[in-house]
């Protein structure tokens, strides 16, 4: 019988997970300012990661099962329908098929995934399709993914999303801020959002792969957990380049400084072109290896992703049939 763990925190009278709030600190760019990335020595420690665990058998299948639980299931494409938002929400309640689950010893407790994504408009379907599950709904906003309309704008679509019943909220920054180095409009911004949130939790994408260096990653990522986001976010998918092993060592390592000058616990969120059921490991190992075991569970870390759901639910027929099936048999929706 597989391992696995649930999540850390009871669930909260809505169902979604209690997550314990950021509440941000007065912008303190010393603790920022001064800092320098260096590229190569980053590139090659996140080269390492992969080759410092061997994990395999069912080992690797418990890996594969707690990734699922931290996977946030997403849909953001423009012909996105209530029906296909609920069809999703079915497969995140059930992400793997019944007789895998009986086959892993997973019947008593079978895993579920960390939440589900959308965009606003799709946000009362999936809280619909999800009562009753415990599991969080996440919602896209601010412009989303440039986010280059006007702020009030911005803030009433956060305000909509959460009067739909959104638990969760993914905003994204202005990168003109960053690559201006205009700290304090950055920091505003994102106080701004954090206030329109309410009870939900602010999850705040940097968009890396259009901030340009490894330092701006950092500075961005210091000045939103100061402004009090409870996660940072690579990516919105949408960018060139979009989360990679360096970018996200780069991050981490920002929210570790800002744990131990704070005492806060952020969370991490990779988005963006992870697809497999090796990205995933990847991704495990970071988190492991930087921050511990604690950091393996979704009110501290989540990937954002969708096909790559349907390849861990493969990897894991194979590991109880010894053979791999089509992808067709592991349908998302």
């Amino acid at each position: 019988m597989l391992q696995t763990s649930p999540h850390q925190n009871p669930a909260a009278p809505g169902g979604a997970p209690e997550i314990v709030r950021n509440p941000g600190t007065a912008l303190r760019p010393n603790l920022f300012e001064d800092i320098r990335i260096n590229a190569s020595a980053s590139e090659r420690r996140a080269a390492s990661l992969p080759a410092r665990r061997s994990v395999k058998k069912a080992y690797q299948a418990a890996w594969l099962v707690k990734a699922i639980t931290v996977i946030d299931l997403t849909t953001l494409a423009g012909d996105d329908t209530a029906g296909r938002v609920h069809r999703l929400c079915e497969k995140a309640k059930r992400p793997v098929r019944d007789d895998l689950v009986e086959a892993l010893g997973l019947a008593d407790a079978p895993p579920k995934v960390g939440a589900v994504c959308v965009y606003p408009t799709m946000v009362a379907a999936a809280v619909k399709a999800l009562r009753g599950s415990a599991i969080p709904v996440a919602s896209v906003a601010t412009g989303f993914p440039a986010g280059l309309t006007p702020l009030p704008l911005r803030l009433e679509e956060i305000r909509y999303a959460v009067g739909e019943g959104a638990d969760e909220i993914d905003i994204v920054i202005t990168r003109e801020h960053v690559l201006t180095q205009n700290w304090q409009a950055l920091y505003d911004e994102v106080a701004a959002m954090r206030e329109a949130c309410g009870a939900a939790h602010l999850k705040a994408i940097l968009a890396t792969g259009d901030l340009k260096t490894l330092g701006n990653v950092y500075k961005a990522s210091m000045v939103a957990m100061q402004a009090g986001a409870d996660f940072i976010k690579t990516s919105t998918g949408k960018e060139d380049v979009n989360a990679t092993l360096p970018v996200s060592l780069t991050m981490v390592r920002a929210l570790r400084d800002f744990g131990d000058a704070t005492g806060f616990q952020i969370g991490f969120k990779p988005a963006g072109g992870l697809r497999t059921a090796k990205d995933a490991m990847n991704w495990l190992i970071l988190m492991k290896e930087e921050l511990g075991r604690r950091w393996l569970e979704p009110d501290l870390f989540r990937i954002g992703a969708s096909s790559m759901l349907g390849d861990i639910e493969r990897q894991l027929e194979h590991y109880v049939t010894g053979r791999y099936s089509a992808a067709l048999r592991h349908p998302l929706a």
